[in-house]
């Protein structure tokens, strides 16, 4: 029975390597053809393997699905070398429209403006076309405006599991960044 679980395990570790994006738990299970509690149970036990072994990559559960990342240890070295390769950056702009809506959503434009007292429909609109922003609704009051909320790539974009994984405002106040460029090359991958 051991040597039948080593080779489940096997088989999801190599589902999950090859993947290519996240995967879910349920489609884990369905694929390696087991029910979902063993399934959590060897991926459990990857994700001690992984962090007991302190290589050069985890496993860990983002946005509510599974995949392989790199060590934090070894952020700072990986950025230097694939420092081409870098994902496009949040201007500061951008950065805080964001953070208004993963705080407040589901948030209206004019809610937005009002808060950061300038226009936001571009900054809306650049976070819509990187997927991090998505229209979730309507408010219910005259003239039904949209309502904007956060999207899976943005929990992805960010290494969290869950919104409720968002520093609260005092322990963002309590960080302490020299610049700008620090709170956002620090992203998770």
């Amino acid at each position: 029975m051991e040597s039948d679980k080593s080779d489940l395990k096997g088989l999801v570790e190599a589902l999950l390597f090859l993947s290519g994006e996240p995967l879910k738990l349920a489609s884990i299970a369905k694929s390696v053809e087991c029910e979902k509690h063993e399934a959590r149970e060897l991926l459990d036990e990857l994700i001690l393997d992984y962090q007991e072994k302190n290589g050069g990559f985890v496993l860990k559960e983002v946005a509510g699905a599974y995949l392989f990342v790199t060590n934090e240890k070894y952020s700072e070295i990986l950025a230097k070398l694939f420092k081409e390769k870098k994902r496009e950056q949040l201007s500061r702009s951008s950065l805080d429209t964001l953070a208004i809506i993963a705080y407040k959503q589901p948030i209206t434009l004019s809610e937005i403006d009002e808060i950061r007292g300038v226009s936001s429909r571009a900054m809306v609109t650049s976070l819509i076309s990187k997927k991090l922003v998505k229209p979730v609704g309507n408010k219910e009051v005259p003239g039904r405006p949209a309502l904007y909320g956060t999207t899976k790539d943005f929990l992805l974009h960010f290494g969290l599991n869950k919104l409720s994984d968002l520093p609260t405002p005092v322990e963002v106040k309590e960080l302490k960044f020299e610049n700008l460029d620090d709170l956002i090359e620090n992203g998770q991958e």
